[in-house]
């Protein structure tokens, strides 16, 4: 009496079965999940708090800038230090190259370098929520060629085909979870970066709030 046959053999991947369980439709899949997880490394590293808002950086410059306006040289490593930095030079720099600037276009120049950095920090954030919403609807696509593959192992007489039958039903279950798989976390972790970027855009406009009266300080007064 022989033994049973194992559903994976010893030299058999069961992740490559998988895959092969679940046909054509997985790969478009696969390819989202490898571009979620590139995107979700590079977000992890640029969204640190050291390269984007360093928490006493704001605390420095008012310090640095106590008595009198920095050299070009301090301004240009203050906006290599971080995103943050970026929106403090921009400020001194406007006041430094216009010192009869008034408030409004200081607070403009703010504004300016402000959007900019936001910009910089959503960067893939929109390709990561497509993923997370696309993932579902391609499981479902998945679901509905396994469906079709179902209804097309029946015969003419009514007699079904056990083995189409099975890997429709394999086509069908295995696109739907792996859909779901990818969608979940990158929809959670989307609203992660969402909310850190949502931070530090909070962080940038407090900081020009600090930094517009201080540096209004060395601006020219004209004689009306």
């Amino acid at each position: 009496m022989t033994a049973p046959t194992p559903p994976f053999t010893r030299h058999e991947n069961p992740l490559l079965s998988i895959i092969q369980a679940a046909g054509w439709p997985i790969w478009p899949l696969i390819l989202c999940s490898v571009v979620a997880l590139a995107l979700v490394i590079e977000r992890l590293f640029h969204l640190r708090t050291p390269l984007v808002a360093p928490p006493t950086l704001v605390d420095e410059v008012l310090s640095v800038t106590r008595s009198a306006l920095p050299a070009a040289e301090v301004v240009n490593k203050l906006a290599d230090n971080s995103i943050l930095g970026g929106v403090l030079a921009a400020g001194l720099r406007s006041v430094m190259a216009d010192p009869r600037i008034n408030e409004t276009g200081l607070r403009q120049s703010f504004e300016n370098a402000g959007r900019i950095a936001v910009h910089g920090l959503e960067r893939y954030l929109n390709t990561l929520g497509t993923i997370a919403a696309a993932a579902p609807l391609l499981g479902l696509f998945g679901t509905v060629v396994g469906m079709i593959e179902i209804f097309g192992s029946q015969a003419p007489t009514g007699a079904a085909n056990p083995q189409l039958l099975a890997h429709g039903i394999s086509v069908a279950l295995y696109n739907t979870a792996f859909g779901l798989m990818i969608a979940i976390p990158s929809l959670m972790l989307y609203r992660y970066f969402r909310g850190r970027v949502d931070e530090y855009q909070l962080t940038m406009e407090m900081a020009a709030e600090r930094m517009v009266p201080h540096l209004l300080r060395f601006v020219v007064r004209g004689n009306g």
